[in-house]
């Protein structure tokens, strides 16, 4: 399948969960895929599964000149950059009344200011390659209030309006820049937590999706299918937000 042949595509978080699904279902459909993490044997491991249309990179997503060192990479290795998927994030949970300013911060400067690194980063490679699709991986958190994970929120609400202001810069330029909220997703992250498995008994569809459900969708943003889609929100929750 050729869905997105010709398309370089980096994956930031790609060593696990969602970030390896979206690596793998492009790869599958045509891309090369740059792999980014902190997680370097397993992300390694991803790169090597999928073969030569893979790399992996070692990456702090906070680190501004690490993206600069990414792209350069990724062009080098497969030619300008078309596509990105900012799906590198963390969560902290804490009652606001003992969150520490510094877990607070560490997760904004890794899901929102790692967002706002990556897409600046991108776009001069994007205009070489004539235009690209950016998505951003947000969250139902950046839809509707969650408690107990403060800066989680902040951070992918954060995400989910500076996905919009992109497309309005970027538009001009043939990129487009959309927001992806996944509900529970059947991750690493969220195996262990009855608070996850207790939220999917209320919504019209009562179960976690797997990553490849969201990969999916990342797969229909990042191919020229939705060509005309920009700035908007592209919730998969199996109706949790319809409450």
């Amino acid at each position: 399948m050729d869905r997105v042949s010709g398309k370089t595509v980096i994956v930031t978080g790609g060593a696990r969960g969602m970030g390896a699904a979206f690596a793998r279902k492009l790869a599958s459909q045509g891309a090369s895929v740059v792999i980014t993490d902190v997680l370097t044997e397993e992300g390694k491991g991803v790169a090597a599964e999928i073969g030569e249309r893979a790399v992996f990179l070692p990456h702090d997503v906070t680190d501004e000149s690490a993206w600069e060192s990414v792209v350069s990479e990724a062009e080098r290795a497969f030619g300008p950059v078309s596509g990105l998927v900012n799906n590198a994030g963390i969560v902290h949970v804490d009652p606001i009344e003992r969150l520490a300013e510094a877990d607070y911060r560490k997760v904004i400067d890794v899901n929102q200011v790692g967002v706002f690194l990556g897409m600046k980063a991108v776009v001069s490679s994007m205009r070489r390659a004539g235009g690209g699709s950016i998505v951003n991986i947000s969250s139902i958190g950046g839809i509707i209030g969650l408690p107990n994970i403060l800066g989680y929120v902040a951070s992918k609400w954060a995400v989910r309006g500076m996905s919009k202001a992109a497309a309005q810069e970027f538009g001009a330029d043939g990129i487009r820049v959309n927001s992806v909220h996944p509900g529970v997703v059947a991750t690493e992250m969220t195996a262990t937590s009855e608070r996850s498995n207790s939220m999917v008994h209320d919504q019209p569809l009562p179960r976690a999706a797997t990553p490849e459900e969201l990969a999916n969708v990342v797969l229909f943003l990042i191919s020229d299918e939705s060509a005309f889609c920009t700035g908007a929100e592209f919730v998969a929750d199996g109706g949790y937000t319809t409450k």
